[in-house]
């Protein structure tokens, strides 16, 4: 019984520091370019989305699905054992599959065309597609954070 208490403990710590990876890499651009994006020339709006997209995109890849599958043993662990860390955990996995659904579904398909456009090229409802991007993010921030904040909770008590 005390080796499953530690593999808990094991468990739990390794999804936190993943979801809290993760919630950086949804913080980091909203807190620091979402106020500001409408305000960008075209072609830094393009050159910033650009550099993130290369930055991010290669780390998100392996740190998603990671963070995903750390929960499950957490959720296995705490079946039988912490209910409360079990249903903590679990609406937790839920927050974080409708964050990578929004990443999946919506986000990534705008910046794979935003990645396709030039100055001379940029469509006259570019600014709509951006700012839907925008709210999708916030979208993806709340579920990201709201995840890691349940699977601490779950963790203490």
């Amino acid at each position: 019984m005390a080796t499953i208490g530690v593999t808990m403990k094991t468990w739990e710590l390794i999804s936190i520091v993943l979801l809290a990876l993760m919630a950086g890499m949804f913080h980091g651009p909203w807190a620091a370019l979402s106020r500001s994006m409408s305000t960008f020339t075209p072609e830094v709006f393009l050159a910033i989305v650009d550099r993130m997209n290369r930055n991010m995109a290669p780390v998100m890849t392996v740190l998603m699905p990671a963070s995903l599958l750390s929960i499950v043993p957490v959720l296995i662990l705490s079946y039988h054992e912490r209910p409360l860390t079990f249903a903590l955990s679990a609406t937790a996995l839920v927050l974080f599959i409708v964050a990578l659904l929004v990443t999946i579904l919506v986000e990534v398909p705008i910046v794979e065309e935003i990645a396709t456009w030039t100055v001379s090229t940029l469509p006259a409802d570019w600014q709509q597609l951006r700012d839907r991007w925008l709210r999708f993010h916030l979208i993806r921030v709340i579920a990201g954070l709201a995840s890691l904040v349940l699977l601490v909770v779950g963790a203490i008590f």
